[in-house]
Formats: C-alpha cells, sequence, structure tokens
C-alpha cells in the first residue's frame, strides 16, 4: 500500500508527525488492518507519546499481526508498558512474546529490564547474563563463558 509505505519514509527520515497523521488516516480508513495499526503504534513510540501507542499495539496483536511485525509488536509493546510504570503488563506481554519468539534475544533484554522494575533481581540477571553468553563475540567474555553461566542463577550463593 503505497501510503502506508510513505508513512514508513516519513518516520525514517524524521518527519515523524507528518508519519503519525498519515498513519492516524489509514487507522480511519482501515480499522482493523493489523499492520496499520501496528505502524501507527511505532507512530507514536516515536514521537514519545507512548501511552497514544498501547491501544494501537493491543489491537495490532489482537487482529492476528504476524511474523517480524508481531515480534515488534510484542518488543514494543512490552517496553511501552514498562516505561509507563505498567509493569505487571509489560511481564506478561514479554512473557508472551518470548513464548513465542523465545529466540528473540532483544525481547529477552528487555524483558529483564521489566523483572529488575519488579525487583525480580536474580532473575534480571540472569537472563541478561545469559543473553550476554549466547550473543557475544567478545573473546575475554567467551574465556570465560562456562563460569558467567553458571553463576547466572547463584548470585547470591557464597561458597565457604
Amino acid at each position: 500500500m503505497e501510503e502506508l509505505e510513505k508513512a514508513i519514509e516519513l518516520r525514517n527520515s524524521g518527519n515523524l508527525k507528518e508519519s503519525n497523521q498519515l498513519l492516524l488516516n489509514l487507522v480511519k480508513k482501515y480499522p482493523d488492518d493489523a499492520v496499520i495499526n501496528y505502524q501507527c503504534a511505532w507512530s507514536y513510540d516515536a514521537l514519545g507519546e507512548e501511552s497514544n501507542a498501547v491501544p494501537y499495539y493491543v489491537k495490532a496483536i489482537n487482529l492476528g499481526l504476524s511474523g517480524k511485525d508481531l515480534e515488534g509488536a510484542y518488543l514494543g509493546l512490552g517496553s511501552t508498558y514498562r516505561t509507563l510504570g505498567e509493569y505487571q503488563k509489560s511481564k506478561e506481554t514479554f512473557s508472551k512474546g518470548i513464548q513465542v519468539f523465545p529466540d528473540n534475544k532483544a525481547l529477552q533484554v528487555f524483558f529483564s529490564m521489566t523483572l529488575y522494575n519488579l525487583k525480580e533481581h536474580n532473575q534480571a540477571m540472569e537472563l541478561l547474563l545469559n543473553c550476554l553468553i549466547e550473543t557475544t563475540s567478545d573473546e575475554n567474555i567467551l574465556n570465560y563463558e562456562r563460569a558467567i553461566s553458571f553463576y547466572s542463577d547463584k548470585l547470591d550463593k557464597v561458597w565457604k
């Protein structure tokens, strides 16, 4: 769809308000289009208007968004809930996203931030440390991969 492509192009070139306005018009024309709702949510996030993004993310997911867009919607909605202080909703969203996309490390990293906000520090650190050793190419970290993995869920344990 030409108008949708134009809205995305506008966002990518920094014309955030113009992109958002075009997407709002598209949502009015095509209220049950999951991709348009997702792009509209994203446009609100780009504007720093997170609370306006939420209903569009939710609707996009409920309308059956799929693939990379669904991955992005789970990340966007979970992160948006976190920035709004709605940590339990963020946790639920990230948990669903990780269930559907278990290999998406960005979802896991953002989820660890939510766990931190929920004072679930041990789980947050374990997840983050495992993401680090699974994705890094840094030789200094890789030299200690086994130790980091071993200690990732034993951070409070003291050996005497």
